[in-house]
């Protein structure tokens, strides 16, 4: 029997990919769903589309009051908005940088404020960060985009010791490589350098392969149903077998053994 007293859901960044199964798995198990686009979109089964931009604090702050004013409360948030940036860290120029950062870390703060007002009235939410292996572990010609996800690690644990007394948690899920459409939300290096060149079509070619050969968005999307629904959440969850085996292998090995795996996997001479 399907539950349908979960309470209220919103997932950013939900007209597709991992964000539009995790709405959906959402919806499937109880929850009342709205999700973000930055484009009007149609509304899937089960779930309210909205329009959000998370780099506009204006934006953000009239979705969540909507949502209250709609629904009444919000129970969970689960932070899905994100791009991605392909090139090497040189190739990048600061202000490119700084976009990165203004949707995939700023942009979950500004939903974050938004809504821990009404969770703390209501005494009770979860907010689940969608965090990456890439939080873990560098990644060669992506280094802004793993520094994005390292930054939502400190925050997001951070901010869990900040919000539990009043009955709010905060999760990290973090998928490995998942088989999304690879130039959705990619942006590529805007100052590109001959000396990297070679260097970094082999590497978009390796990402490309790793993404056909990927997780199913779904296996992330029961994860954040299992974050989500568990009375007593743990901090991080690994979406998938590639994300367990990082962690083990972060966790237990030393950095010299983890630096020759890294080197090795992404076609680098020891």
């Amino acid at each position: 029997m399907r539950n349908t007293n979960n309470g209220v859901a919103l997932v950013t960044g939900a007209s597709s990919g991992i964000g539009l199964v995790t709405a959906e798995a959402l919806a499937k198990v109880g929850y009342r769903v709205f999700g973000t686009s930055r484009k009007p979109t149609t509304n899937p089964p089960g779930i309210t589309m909205l329009i959000c931009d998370v780099t506009d604090e204006a934006s953000v702050q009239t979705l969540i009051a909507e949502i209250v004013k709609q629904a009444g409360r919000i129970d969970l948030v689960v932070n899905n908005a994100g791009i991605g940036l392909l090139g090497a860290a040189e190739e990048s120029s600061i202000a490119q940088a700084q976009r990165l950062f203004d949707v995939n870390v700023f942009g979950v703060a500004r939903v974050v404020n938004a809504v821990l007002p009404a969770m703390r009235k209501q005494k009770s939410g979860r907010i689940i960060n969608m965090s990456s292996i890439l939080g873990l572990i560098p990644s060669p010609f992506n280094a802004f985009y793993a520094s994005t996800k390292h930054a939502i690690e400190g925050y997001s644990e951070s901010l869990d010791h900040e919000v539990r007394a009043f009955g709010i948690r905060v999760v990290l899920v973090e998928p490995g490589v998942t088989r999304t459409s690879f130039e959705e939300n990619l942006t590529r290096a805007d100052q590109s350098l001959p000396a990297y060149a070679s260097e970094r079509v082999r590497s978009e070619n390796l990402m490309r392969t790793w993404v056909e050969k990927g997780d199913d968005p779904q296996v992330v999307a029961d994860i954040v149903v299992k974050a989500a629904t568990a009375k007593k959440p743990r901090i991080r969850y690994s979406a998938g077998k590639q994300s367990t085996q990082v962690r083990a292998l972060r966790r237990y090995l030393p950095e010299r053994i983890i630096d020759g795996i890294l080197r090795k996997v992404n076609g680098f001479t020891a």
